[in-house]
């Protein structure tokens, strides 16, 4: 199973070329396998730091919802609470104390302290969080000093077989760095974010190394341990790392004063190429993205992509799948255009799709507070930003759930973020000031139709 603690560093699917290749050598002497890797670690190390967060949470007696029952064990506001705590790791990557995690380290946090190397701790604040790649940028506040930090490596010319160190906080033993090697690159069938691209190392990653560095021989990050590959809940030489040069994207935005992350937004569909899909194309291998809808008035419909077509490259980089192509695509700049490469009719058609933001017009998004099966849901109008972020189609109309509360009523009874809510009651829902309506209205029973994964389910609930 995957452990969302941590990762190592593996990236892009690069071929190796001599000239990268000849910077590399295998040791030619004893001496040389007495070598250490303590000056880069004696450099980098005041830049990690620890990560600690704290939430309050309620002990929730489901028998407190009957009120016979409520006489015996209290009302509801008289439940205990208790406090949860999580560590992780970070990486200080602005003298002025920014410093970058994953998002599933302060996930729902009341309040965050990170710890330096020379064990001084510091209040932070939580400057953006980015669920679609499990990062999250922190702040120290009042910092009145300039922090240590890591520059930024270039993921893109990692090369499977690097040497790279692992530096965290496993098990709350301490500060701690392990070494190994990228594994493997461009992984993209691991499940754990939106943008599925990570590095693979064997260095040694357990519980607590999440939002650690993955350092190149250079000193420089080249990743942000994620995840671990893991039967028994502790390293087994297969970690994942989120590459430098997406981490750099999510950093970046943050430094901007942005909320969220901005990327470009293509307008279309893409689907994977499987071996009866590329028996039908003629393709010796199937690779590449199958284009599979694009959305009216977008960038890829202004560019000329078209239904059909077989995306085989971006900026010069090799797609192999759906994947690929979004991670490249998520880490270009804004403002400026990339050059996609398509196979059509068996020909090769190169495009330059401009990289700009999806509209967020009309997103309308509010929380439902009335009592009723959707209290605690934030939802939204479907805009092309919104179908963006919840990998739905941009012509997809109607309400969808954005956010649920931990604990609400809307998630315990079964609600997920990206349901498309269609009707209530009979009463047809296309904006949420409708079903912001349908919910203030007194009901013992509840027929509400959903949207799940492209399937319509129809579900009753009690009142």
């Amino acid at each position: 199973m995957f452990l969302r603690s941590l990762a190592v560093i593996c990236f892009s699917a690069l071929v190796a070329t001599p000239s990268l290749a000849q910077d590399r050598r295998v040791p030619t002497s004893p001496a040389e396998l007495k070598l250490s890797y303590a000056p880069i670690v004696q450099r980098v190390q005041p830049a990690v730091v620890n990560v600690y967060a704290a939430k309050v949470v309620q002990n929730r007696n489901p028998l407190l919802d009957d009120p016979i029952f409520r006489r015996f064990f209290g009302v509801p506001g008289q439940q205990p609470e208790q406090m949860q705590r999580s560590l992780g790791s970070g990486v200080m990557v602005d003298p002025s104390g920014l410093v970058v995690t994953n998002n599933h380290v302060i996930e729902g946090a009341d309040q965050v302290k990170i710890s330096l190397s020379d064990k001084r701790e510091f209040e932070a604040e939580i400057v953006l969080k980015d669920s679609r790649t499990d990062l999250a940028v922190l702040r120290i506040k009042d910092g009145k000093e300039k922090f240590p930090t890591l520059d930024f490596a270039n993921s893109d010319e990692l090369l499977v077989g690097d040497v790279v160190l692992a530096i965290g906080n496993p098990f709350g033993v301490g500060q701690t760095v392990t070494h190994g090697i990228i594994s493997a690159l461009a992984r993209t069938q691991v499940g754990i974010t939106d943008y599925q691209f990570f590095i693979q190392t064997d260095a040694a990653i357990n519980p607590g190394n999440s939002g650690g560095a993955l350092v190149d021989m250079t000193g420089r990050l080249a990743g942000v341990n994620t995840a671990i590959f893991s039967r028994s809940g502790g390293s087994q030489g297969i970690g994942f790392a989120i590459p430098a040069n997406m981490v750099r994207v999510v950093v970046a935005s943050a430094k901007s004063g942005g909320k969220a992350v901005k990327r470009p937004w293509l307008g279309a569909r893409l689907q994977a190429v499987t071996p009866e899909i590329a028996e039908t194309l003629g393709l010796r291998v199937p690779s590449g993205a199958l284009v599979a809808n694009v959305t009216a008035s977008s960038p890829a419909a202004r560019a000329g992509l078209r239904l059909s077509d077989l995306i085989v490259a971006i900026d010069g980089h090799a797609v192999d799948d759906p994947n690929g192509f979004d991670y490249r695509f998520a880490t270009r700049p804004l403002g400026g255009s990339s050059q996609i490469d398509v196979q059509r009719a068996g020909k090769t058609v190169k495009l330059t799709v401009p990289l700009e933001t999806a509209p967020d017009t009309g997103r309308d998004e509010i929380v439902l507070t009335s009592r009723s099966p959707f209290q605690g849901a934030k939802v939204a109008n479907i805009s092309p930003a919104v179908a963006d972020e919840l990998r739905i189609d941009a012509d997809t109309k109607g309400v969808v759930v954005t956010e649920l509360a931990e604990g609400s009523t809307a998630a315990s009874v079964g609600f997920q973020k990206g349901d498309i809510i269609l009707g209530v009651n009979n009463q047809k829902i296309t904006r949420t000031g409708d079903l912001e309506k349908a919910t203030r209205e007194t009901a013992r029973i509840w027929r509400i139709t959903v949207v799940r994964g492209g399937q319509q389910i129809n579900v009753t609930l009690g009142g």
